[in-house]
């Protein structure tokens, strides 16, 4: 890794840990919009979009809008002993606004904890039910059991609000190249101080925007910010036309900044150019890897994937979410996340776009086999001889359906590389290809 690459993720590095973990983020809200304007102040070309709570969206509809002033619990000395403000993983995601006295047992029923790993808070939401509660660590849990008695009371503050009327906003970005074929580059921005599960992706997303803008690129990047699931949900329901049409593949990042470990999981196939510029990726860069079964799935790979939607995009990871004990706990910080571990998922990534923009996929624009006679590219009389320029010609054409490039055809026709790119540019002069 060279002293410019590192500059490029030392730089967002800088910006996530010092600005952004702070920041209390949910699938809707202020925290998404002051995240966003934070990269929007890095990338002026990011558009960031708004979409109305309560719109329909597939199976689904956007909630209305979350937003959180404060949440605190005081004891009967008057003591705060848990404060929203000291860290936002203490409040449940989505949590109802509340203001009442409660008695220590129906406190206690609404403090979450994890008593296998004692000095951690656990990160916990109700996005889509009526819910409030508190996170601690096991050990301050166990601190309060001993301290209070059943008779002891508690003030409860929740101050959080509901807008039906709110949006659910996410970011785009578009590096254009020569073609219209665009890879998409996606990764979310929803979860509260933590540095693997959320501020990896973003750091990464940005060293990349900030690599590729400087390219002469053959395809588009399409590089996406948007909270997890409802997002893509969201971002898939209004561009699903134009992405189905345009997408060749893509990488949903996640997880990436950890240096444990590489690892991924490939389209849900794992037949795609994705997969495949993926695997050249870690095969130039000699890094061994561990690619998860896509049963295995758990971010926006899920949606990308989805029968009707279809588009080919994989997952790169360093420990997979899920695989870490720091997973969705306030361990997951910048202890976890180093810059040498985000520049080798940084790595990874860039070299596997490197290798999908490069690629040549040829689209056959005839619907059925094409009119070879009147192109010149066809025997002028039906005998038993075979013209192997013709059947190569047909060959190459059935195979032209966007999803294989001039290796993979090659490999399927049995030719040369090099006499396989002579019949595509013969193909394409016919305007054949595109």
């Amino acid at each position: 890794m060279n002293l410019k690459e590192n500059d490029k993720i030392g730089k967002y590095y800088d910006i996530a840990k010092n600005d952004l973990f702070s920041i209390c983020r949910s699938i809707t809200g202020e925290g998404v919009r002051k995240t966003l304007k934070i990269i929007k102040k890095e990338f002026p070309n990011l558009k960031i979009k708004k979409v109305k709570s309560g719109i329909r969206v597939f199976d689904w509809k956007i909630p209305s809008e979350w937003n959180i002033q404060n949440a605190y619990i005081i004891d009967k000395n008057n003591k705060k002993i848990i404060d929203f403000r000291n860290n936002n993983l203490h409040l449940v995601g989505y949590s109802i606004p509340i203001n009442k006295i409660l008695y220590k047992n129906e406190l206690f029923k609404r403090l979450h904890s994890l008593p296998k790993q004692p000095n951690a808070i656990p990160y916990i939401t109700s996005y889509y039910n009526k819910y409030w509660g508190f996170c601690i660590s096991h050990k301050k849990k166990i601190e309060f059991l001993k301290r209070y008695n059943k008779k002891d009371k508690f003030k409860v503050v929740i101050d959080s609000k509901f807008n039906p009327k709110g949006n659910l906003n996410y970011g785009e970005l578009t590096l254009k190249g020569a073609s219209d074929q665009t890879i998409l580059i996606s990764t979310y921005i929803c979860h509260p101080s933590m540095a693997n599960n959320e501020l990896s992706g973003p750091i990464v997303s940005m060293a990349l925007i900030k690599y590729f803008s400087k390219k002469k690129l053959n395809k588009t990047l399409k590089f996406i910010f948007i909270p997890e699931t409802i997002g893509s949900i969201t971002y898939l329901s209004k561009n699903l036309k134009k992405l189905k049409s345009s997408v060749i593949g893509g990488y949903n990042l996640s997880c990436i900044g950890d240096d444990r470990r590489h690892s991924c999981m490939f389209s849900k196939y794992g037949n795609e150019l994705c997969d495949s510029s993926l695997i050249s990726a870690y095969k130039k860069l000699k890094i061994k890897f561990r690619a998860f079964s896509f049963l295995e799935r758990g971010s926006d790979e899920r949606q990308y994937n989805s029968p009707g939607i279809d588009l080919p995009v994989a997952s790169i990871f360093r420990s997979k979410y899920g695989t870490y004990p720091e997973y969705h706990t306030s361990l997951d910080n910048f202890d976890l996340v180093t810059k040498k571990g985000l520049n080798g998922g940084f790595k990874v990534a860039k070299e596997a776009i490197k290798i999908l923009d490069k690629k040549i996929i040829p689209l056959n624009k005839i619907l059925c086999e094409p009119q070879m006679g009147k192109r010149g590219m066809y025997p002028k009389l039906s005998t038993k001889k075979n013209d192997i320029n013709s059947k190569n010609y047909m060959s190459f054409l059935q195979y032209s359906d966007g999803k294989n490039d001039l290796d993979k055809i090659s490999n399927l026709l049995n030719l040369s590389i090099k006499r396989t790119l002579k019949i595509y540019n013969k193909l394409k002069k016919k305007k054949l290809l595109k």
